[in-house]
């Protein structure tokens, strides 16, 4: 029996060590011992979900949800210390001692760095190499945290930067409209390329961290998941729609899109169809499509090809990204925009984006010619004050 304990504990020291080793310093997808941190994440997600059960609004559910990722950090950080507790009980316990003393005793040393002994006789390697581990566990939490919230902040900078050109919630073909509108059109390629690089950047980082996916955005309408589905779908229709002036940035930036979210739906161990059927069918209907085409061209939008005749090609876009972007967004419980899936745990449909009104100075002037005098009495004393 003493051996069997020795052995069983070893064993779970051994598998705890590993696991803060592939969680906080390999750089890699979870595999094997790692993906204990996505069961973690699993339950903490679980007991948060139903607790977002209580609030009615999207925004009382989404203030509930938003400790999840910290909590998981936490109860990642306790389960660690209690399978080193176990593991250094069990060593103690397999020299003679009871496992109740034995466990006493791996606390104490594990908490106060190996310099205080409660339980039974005194094990001092066992008690050095517990509080020595526990230290190292610490130290390597503090490193870990600045990574993990520097990955959150370049997420979260592209995201708010989209708000004044999709709207909140995010969507895609108001992505297309407000930039024909204020008369931008020639930056979608810029836009384009800098959604490719941030989700290169979330690839690599949100697999490799998983507990990033439920790190919530500090806006209640902000969310990375939609604002990627919504590039991804202004792309789309750009190329299937207007294809001349699209340009190859929105084919990149596609490709990178569903690779993204390819990646991250493999992390979490969903079955992924790699080479989807490009005339395959599409939760989103033909109607919900020809009406986005049609404010498009209410809008003015250059459009090259009607409704009927891009759809196929939308069709084949959106087939490679749309049935993990769904999943992901009602996984994590994105706002409930146009075009996202649907969210079992919220009534009611969709929300539509608010798009501010376009006004020129000489409107206001014609419309309200008070205001515009005022306006400029204020510009005259702000130059004679300085201010």
């Amino acid at each position: 029996m003493d051996a069997l304990a020795l052995v069983a504990g070893v064993v779970v020291v051994a598998a705890t060590a590993a696991n803060v080793i592939f969680t906080m310093v390999l750089p890699r997808r979870p595999f094997g011992l790692d993906r204990y941190t996505l069961l973690v994440a699993r339950a903490v997600r679980a007991v948060f979900m139903w607790l977002s059960r209580l609030a009615r609004t999207y925004e009382g559910k989404d203030a509930i949800l938003a400790p999840a990722g910290p909590a998981t950090l936490v109860v990642q950080l306790l389960s660690w210390a209690a399978g080193l507790t176990l593991g250094f009980g069990l060593v103690v316990a397999s020299q003679h001692q009871a496992f109740g003393e034995a466990l006493l005793q791996a606390v104490a040393a594990l908490f106060t760095v190996g310099t205080l002994h409660a339980g039974g006789p005194a094990v001092v390697p066992v008690d050095v190499a517990a509080g020595a581990m526990w230290a190292i566990v610490v130290a390597l939490q503090i490193a870990y945290l600045p990574t993990i919230y520097a990955a959150f902040s370049r997420r979260e900078a592209q995201v708010a930067l989209l708000e004044s050109r999709a709207g909140l919630p995010a969507w895609g073909p108001e992505v297309l409209i407000r930039q024909h509108l204020v008369g931008i059109l020639d930056t979608l390629p810029e836009l384009y390329g800098s959604w490719e690089e941030w989700a290169a950047d979330v690839a690599e980082s949100h697999t490799t961290y998983p507990v990033l996916l439920l790190f919530r955005s500090p806006e209640p309408w902000y969310s990375w998941v939609l604002g990627s589905l919504a590039v991804m779908d202004a792309a789309a229709i750009h190329l299937a729609a207007a294809p001349t002036s699209a340009g190859s940035r929105a084919r990149l930036c596609l490709r990178m899109g569903f690779t993204l979210l390819d990646r991250i739906g493999v992390s979490l161990g969903w079955a992924i169809e790699s080479d989807p059927d490009p005339d395959g069918p599409i939760e989103l209907t033909y109607e919900e499509y020809a009406e986005a085409i049609g404010m498009l061209a209410a809008a003015g939008f250059p459009l090259e090809r009607t409704a009927e005749e891009s759809w196929p090609d939308f069709v084949g876009w959106r087939v490679n990204y749309e049935p993990v972007a769904y999943r992901l967004a009602e996984r994590l419980f994105a706002p409930p925009a146009p075009w996202s899936g649907p969210r079992p745990h919220l009534a009611g449909g969709p929300v539509w984006p608010r798009r501010p009104p376009q006004r020129h100075p000489d409107e206001v002037r014609a419309l309200h010619p008070q205001h515009a005098v005022v306006g400029r009495s204020a510009r005259r004393s702000r130059r004679r004050t300085g201010r």
